[in-house]
């Protein structure tokens, strides 16, 4: 039997009026799954993410429990940088550590290109399992930025204040340029690699940019954005951006040719619409509040559903990803709360 798509996420994201506000939740895929532990007893994410069934399984999970809009393909952002020749290991309780940080221009000068045929085939391999499966909802598929993937290279590992990464982009203008190339074509060729296998949107993960002031990010990351969101229009598929504490950055990402800003939860979406961003918004509530009673989470679920809705184009999500200790029953009275209470407000 053929399965009718749910394309609410995807009319969304286009800012197309839609029967309900579609949601998803970014880190759905595992966390606080109880089948996804168990998984992970036996299996590293390394494990999971290079065998297609498996991971395909922990992606598909989140949507059959919590009945979201959207699923997300399982896997990390420092995926694709093997291949061009980043030495990195996903250290337990650590984070991704990487072996050989960058200091020079030389260092860049030694990066190689991406063949994601070749390099990351159990990536495509998964998304094309997915579409094959007949998912009911659209498949987002996903990639760092430049700025957050450079800060793991130039600072080793997951930082708090990023000062070598700034160091490195104020003092090595020319070596730092030249990374962000070097990122920008292997984000481009991975995303679209994702996009031919079958992917019905892309987010691009720019987790710490936020530590960057608005002058800074115009100078020195918002050309190689530019380039990788141009690059991606053509492949008419909606285009996601997001970072962590942000908020600043909103109305530069609305500049960029994307389809979707990102908001953490620092910035309300009526703020966002009064500073003139017009594109659909995603968010925005604070995982933390997934801890909370219930009748807290439905208050402020509602009020952002509220904000949402006085225009077309939003989709609800968390300002970050869901926490290991949340509940997973939680995350699915949320998902019925968001259909049905937006549902009864469009329809009166």
């Amino acid at each position: 039997m053929v399965k009718v798509l749910n394309d609410t996420f995807l009319k969304a994201a286009r800012g197309e009026e839609t029967t309900h506000t579609p949601v998803w939740y970014m880190r759905q895929a595992g966390r606080s799954q109880p089948e996804y532990r168990a998984i992970k007893e036996k299996h590293s994410l390394f494990e999971i993410t290079h065998q297609p069934e498996l991971c395909a399984y922990v992606t598909r999970l989140p949507v059959e429990q919590y009945n979201v809009d959207a699923a997300i393909l399982y896997k990390d952002i420092m995926t694709p940088l093997p291949a061009i020749g980043v030495d990195v290991e996903i250290k337990s309780g650590i984070g991704p550590v990487i072996s050989n940080p960058f200091r020079s221009l030389s260092d860049v000068e030694k990066l190689g290109e991406i063949h994601p045929e070749q390099d990351v085939p159990y990536v495509l391999d998964t998304i094309k399992l997915l579409v094959e499966e007949q998912l009911t909802v659209p498949l987002i598929g996903f990639s760092g930025a430049p700025f957050t993937l450079a800060s793991y290279m130039i600072e080793g590992g997951p930082s708090k204040n990023y000062n070598k990464t700034k160091a490195f982009m104020y003092s090595e203008p020319k070596a730092w340029f030249a990374l962000m190339e070097k990122l920008g074509d292997m984000v481009i060729t991975y995303v679209k690699a994702q996009i031919a296998a079958g992917v019905k949107a892309v987010q691009i993960f720019d987790s710490w940019v936020g530590a960057l002031n608005v002058q800074d990010y115009r100078h020195y990351i918002k050309p190689v954005m530019n380039r990788i969101f141009t690059s991606l229009q053509e492949e008419n598929v909606p285009l996601i951006m997001f970072g962590v504490g942000a908020s600043h950055l909103a109305k530069e990402w609305n500049d960029l040719p994307l389809d979707v800003v990102g908001l953490d939860w620092r910035m309300q979406i009526s703020e966002a619409r009064e500073l003139g961003i017009k594109k659909t918004v995603q968010g925005n509530l604070d995982p933390a509040i997934l801890l909370a009673p219930w009748e807290v989470i439905e208050e402020q679920a509602r009020a952002i559903l509220d904000q949402g809705l006085e225009h077309p184009g939003h989709i609800f999500n968390l300002g970050h990803g869901v926490f290991p200790s949340v509940n997973p029953d939680t995350l699915k009275r949320l998902a019925s709360f968001i259909h049905e209470y937006s549902s009864s407000k469009r329809q009166g």
